[in-house]
């Protein structure tokens, strides 16, 4: 098995470093970091070398679990293109014990899966303060997956995006941009002072479709510059942020916001494939948004 669970450069760096040690009759792949004098080195870190020498300097990240996670963000509901109520959704989130969930309808730009105008907006806000008066121990957000338009800015009036408790802004529309002008939109987002996450920042689907070009750099720069967390969006399909970006986005101090981007009470679940990659990308508990409790949660906004 261990052979099987890293990458070549990783595994030709182990075999060199631990030239002469015998591996011969070993059940289990704990033996054979121990053999090595070295602590367990989960599968998902055995990407390259380098992470031999952290486990020598017992510098190996805690990885964050899906118990970790406490809140459900991204989720849609049959006011937009979603399959479940805002009762039925909650009632899910609540039932697989997370403590809040935000709903995320579509904003009135996604015309073709409808986005809720301002009339809607108010209505679903009405019912979700109906709603939380029945819950116990769990709370719903008020929430928006808000357009990200042509030149940048959001799909709602301040006066509106002011009444949600979580703005996710995303892109949606026109995905042929090159990467200046794709880059100078998501910043432009970004800079918002109602944005609290970037949700799948390039669009890609994978295998499906390539995502826009973007200057990550540059905009993880921006989040940090501004307090915006990254969606990693969880849907298999999407898996954006790619791991890859999570240790520079941790570096400067971004947090990941790990999102089912659910339209039925199964897609809830799908929470467990961002989780997934995000311990690919070394990401631990006390670095992800949504596993803090309600009032963590809420303290990390646009921190």
């Amino acid at each position: 098995m261990f052979k099987h669970t890293g990458n070549r450069s990783f595994l030709e760096a182990f075999v060199k470093q631990t030239e002469g040690v015998d591996f011969k009759n070993l059940k289990t792949e704990k033996e054979v970091f121990e053999k090595a004098k070295l602590p367990f080195i989960e599968p998902e870190l055995r990407e390259n070398p380098e992470v031999l020498e952290s486990a020598r300097e017992n510098k190996l990240p805690h990885l964050i679990h899906l118990g970790d996670i406490k809140g459900v963000i991204h989720t849609h509901t049959t006011y937009s293109d979603g399959l479940h109520s805002v009762r039925e959704m909650a009632e899910a989130a609540q039932d697989l014990g997370y403590q809040y969930i935000a709903i995320s309808d579509h904003s009135k730009a996604a015309f073709y899966a409808n986005g809720l105008k301002e009339d809607r907006i108010e209505q679903q806000w009405q019912e979700i303060d109906d709603l939380n008066k029945t819950f116990f121990n769990f709370k719903i957000l008020k929430s928006i997956e808000c357009d990200i338009l042509n030149d940048g800015s959001l799909d709602y009036s301040d006066d509106i995006l002011r009444g949600f408790d979580v703005v996710i802004a995303s892109v949606h529309s026109n995905l042929k941009m090159d990467e200046a002008k794709a880059t100078a939109r998501l910043i432009k987002a970004i800079e918002n002072p109602f944005t609290h996450i970037l949700g799948h920042p390039t669009g890609r689907l994978l295998l499906s479709r390539e995502g826009y070009p973007i200057d990550h750099k540059k905009v993880i720069e921006a989040c940090a510059a501004n307090g915006v967390a990254i969606e990693l969006n969880a849907n298999p399909y999407r898996l954006d942020l790619d791991w890859t970006w999570i240790p520079y986005a941790r570096e400067r101090g971004v947090f990941i916001s790990i999102n089912p981007d659910a339209h039925s009470v199964e897609g809830i679940q799908d929470i467990r494939y961002g989780v997934l990659a995000a311990r690919k990308g070394h990401l631990e508990a006390e670095g992800c948004l949504n596993a803090q409790d309600l009032e963590g949660f809420y303290n990390l906004l646009r921190k």
